[in-house]
């Protein structure tokens, strides 16, 4: 019997560990880019960097809505505290800031017609904020503290 030395990283990888940080974040980014197209949010030469905690996306989104739920799931995603936006919009637009879409973070005791009555005035306009947050959310009753959502401009 006794002790027997060996070289730490060198084997097979029969734990499903051992894994290094650069690995771990490669597969983090391919997991995000995963969940980006499959919810069919089309951004061309969709690149994303994962540096622990922090992501970084490429690429040019379709729509100015599009660029933003890119940057919401990667953000909503468990593990992510920043994201930082290097996209580009492939329709140019002229947007004035009264029109651009605001993010709201979900509070404990939210609904969406409770958001919908801050920022609209009348909460029976909560589908204007779940049409604005498809296909990130299934179901209007589906949000939780902390997920941050887009409210976009009412318009009539």
């Amino acid at each position: 019997m006794g002790i027997f030395s060996f070289i730490k990283n060198a084997g097979a990888k029969v734990f499903g560990i051992g894994k290094t940080t650069e690995e771990e974040n490669a597969e983090k980014s391919d997991q995000l880019r995963n969940a980006i197209t499959s919810l069919d949010l089309h951004v061309a030469d969709l690149a994303i960097e994962v540096a622990d905690d922090a992501v970084k996306i490429w690429g040019e989104a379709a729509d100015l809505a599009t660029k933003e739920k890119v940057i919401l799931v990667a953000g909503n995603t468990r593990g992510v505290a920043s994201v930082e936006d290097k996209m580009s919009v492939k329709e140019v637009e002229i947007i004035e800031e009264a029109e651009k879409a605001q993010f709201y973070t979900v509070e404990s005791g939210d609904t969406l017609g409770k958001i919908a009555k801050k920022y609209y005035g009348n909460a029976m306009k909560y589908p204007v904020i779940f049409e604005a947050n498809k296909p990130m959310l299934s179901h209007p009753d589906k949000i939780y503290p902390g997920q941050v959502l887009r409210i976009p401009p009412l318009v009539d």
